[in-house]
């Protein structure tokens, strides 16, 4: 039972550093370096709890009913840490080290009114040229262009609707120019992605392309190309 008890606090301790590692981040309790070091050594012992835990299930068979709960907490507990933190690594993995992403690799869209935001940023605002564009081609060939048969301004409207609906902070619309720009802030560690949305006319019907860049970080984990992907098809699906 006092084993029990003390795996599950040892558990519920682990699980609040994984998720803290993020967050404590994000309000500035710690630096990066120090949250990624939290995740990492909390995801160990994640993976060690759930196995000793899985063991203990035959130690305690004989044990009463409360000890044999805390052993099943604690493996629900640290099973689900570890799936999470095994899903992220395989997405790390399965996907190129890249952090910027666009329909158009041979004009990208640029950020204009969102340069001065990503002024102090490690990932620059330009694109960084054929090395990216080959690596998006071989692992995002979906990525494409949008050809919408509506007026240029009615598909500005909807993009607005769209982006208001995916709860992005819109920075600037420039209907002149055919641009829109705005920034998503993920949950967890609250890195934010900048997008800019680019609309031209192209034989009476309207061309959508998007880039999607984060600001932080060597790999994106494949995030830009799901958000242009999502983006992408929730504006068609509105004509």
């Amino acid at each position: 039972m006092v084993f029990a008890r003390i795996l599950l606090y040892i558990a519920v301790a682990t699980a609040a550093v994984f998720l803290m590692s993020g967050y404590g981040y994000q309000w500035g309790l710690w630096e990066l370096g120090t949250g990624f070091k939290l995740l990492r050594y909390s995801a160990y012992t994640a993976i060690a709890l759930t196995a000793i835990s899985l063991i203990s299930f035959w130690f305690i068979r004989e044990s009463v009913f409360r000890a044999k709960a805390y052993v099943v907490l604690v493996f629900l507990l640290m099973g689900a840490v570890t799936a999470t933190a095994l899903y992220w690594q395989h997405q790390a993995r399965s996907v190129p080290p890249i952090h910027d992403i666009t329909t158009d690799m041979e004009n990208p869209p640029e950020f204009v009114a969102m340069a001065r935001l990503r002024a102090d940023a490690p990932n620059p605002p330009e694109y960084e040229g054929e090395e990216t564009a080959r690596q998006q081609r071989e692992a995002y060939p979906h990525i494409q262009p949008l050809l919408i048969e509506a007026d240029l301004q009615d598909v500005m409207d909807a993009a607005v609707v769209v982006v208001a609906g995916h709860g992005w902070e819109l920075v600037a619309i420039n209907r002149n120019e055919g641009r829109i720009e705005a920034t998503e802030k993920l949950a967890w560690f609250g890195f934010k992605d900048d997008v800019v949305i680019r609309f031209t006319e192209q034989n009476g019907a309207t061309r959508v392309d998007m880039r999607s860049k984060s600001r932080i970080g060597r790999s994106d984990i494949g995030v830009n190309a799901k958000r242009i992907e999502r983006f992408m098809k929730d504006l068609e699906g509105r004509f």
